[in-house]
């Protein structure tokens, strides 16, 4: 009797970038329509960093509708405004800059130290409003998924803790400045993990305070493959290709938003593309033994086919477009703190939560996924 072929299990990793998000939004809508609108999610295992955890809780919350998950979140991006993700009054704002500022000139003796820059209460009630938490565990009771992984970073500990929620795996793991903990995830796990230092306040789970999961991801492809993934598609919020040169640049001291903008971008990328340079490497290892999978003293290697789908365009060149379309009073707190000192600040394309940015970042996320249709479909074995 000839046996019936095993299916790979697919993990989808969906690493962190603030606003940029949506481009993850678009992707899926573009692989949602190569798929055929398939009634279930094809993703076992489904790891997130940042605001991209919020996307994989979503996807997880509704695997058992898959398409309805994707076409929903492309709504919810499609429709995103600042004031949804953080407050941008004038009187919030007002106080926030006093708050700061008496801090700073009194050394923190008249005043207690700020928690935050910015206040992203008003994105807990948006997760809370768009998230069924109760519907994870259901689902992976139905075996619609295997695995949650949402990942955060530990004030204590200093280590990179991914907190996951699966039906099969039961034991927690300890690496080096690395954790998983199995646990019921709930809104303060996303929160924590998109909690970008000094931007937003940092969140207790138990008695640990946790802050942007990127923060000590040296290893964002690690979740998904702990978890059991066998074959990992990566949705990256960064462009390909280096970025030109300038032949006429005169060399000037880097600007405090010049150094944030490096510093956001070293957070939320670097670890993504030093971890596939990692897995290729094991991979050739593997494929030059000859085998599927190489056992050695402390672990078992595997071969693991991937995919990366990133932005063909520049996500900071989009942002500088729209602009003046931050709120005004964001606006003047960041330009005062030198984060935003022109259109041209990389901080731009990570926290313009406006629609008519996100929505140009849906599309281009459609676009390059379609343009990726003939690879995405020999990925999936369709």
């Amino acid at each position: 009797m000839k046996k019936k072929a095993r299916h790979e299990k697919i993990g989808l990793v969906l690493p962190g970038g603030g606003a940029r998000g949506a481009y993850q939004a678009g992707v899926l809508k573009a692989f949602l329509e190569i798929s055929q609108k398939r009634p279930q999610s094809p993703f076992k295992i489904i790891s997130g960093t940042s605001s991209g955890a919020i996307n994989a809780a979503f996807l997880a919350s509704e695997s058992h509708i898959f398409h309805r998950s994707v076409s929903h979140l492309v709504d919810l991006w499609s429709n995103f405004s600042s004031n949804k993700v953080y407050k941008t009054d004038p009187i919030t704002m007002l106080k926030s800059s006093l708050h700061w500022f008496l801090t700073i000139i009194s050394g923190g003796i008249l005043i207690s130290n700020p928690k935050s820059l910015l206040d992203n209460q008003p994105l807990r009630k948006l997760l809370e409003e768009h998230i069924r938490f109760s519907n994870i565990e259901e689902n992976l009771n139905q075996s619609n998924f295997e695995s949650l992984a949402i990942t955060s970073a530990s004030y204590k500990s200093r280590k990179s803790c991914t907190f996951f929620q699966s039906s099969s795996i039961s034991d927690n793991w300890q690496r080096f400045l690395r954790e998983g903990k199995k646990t019921t995830l709930n809104v303060d796990h996303l929160m924590a993990s998109v909690a970008l230092p000094l931007i937003f306040p940092a969140v207790q789970i138990d008695k640990e305070y946790y802050g942007d999961g990127a923060m000590r991801q040296a290893t964002p492809l690690s979740p998904a493959i702990r978890l059991g993934a066998e074959k990992i598609l990566i949705i990256s919020t960064h462009e390909t290709g280096e970025r030109p040169t300038i032949s006429d640049y005169h060399a000037q001291y880097p600007s405090f938003e010049k150094i944030t903008g490096y510093m956001l971008g070293a957070l939320f990328l670097d670890g993504l593309y030093s971890d596939i340079e990692r897995l290729d490497r094991i991979n050739q290892i593997i494929i030059n033994a000859k085998n599927a999978e190489i056992k050695t003293n402390k672990k078992l290697m595997k071969h693991i086919d991937y995919l990366v789908l990133a932005p063909s365009e520049d996500p900071n060149e989009i942002a500088q477009k729209h602009y003046h379309h931050i709120p005004l009073s964001i606006r003047l707190l960041l330009q005062g703190l030198g984060l935003l000192e022109d259109r041209k600040s990389e901080l731009l394309s990570f926290l313009l939560f406006e629609s008519i940015y996100t929505r140009e970042l849906i599309d281009l996320g459609y676009r390059d996924g379609i343009k990726k249709k003939e690879e995405i479909i020999d990925f999936m074995g369709q």
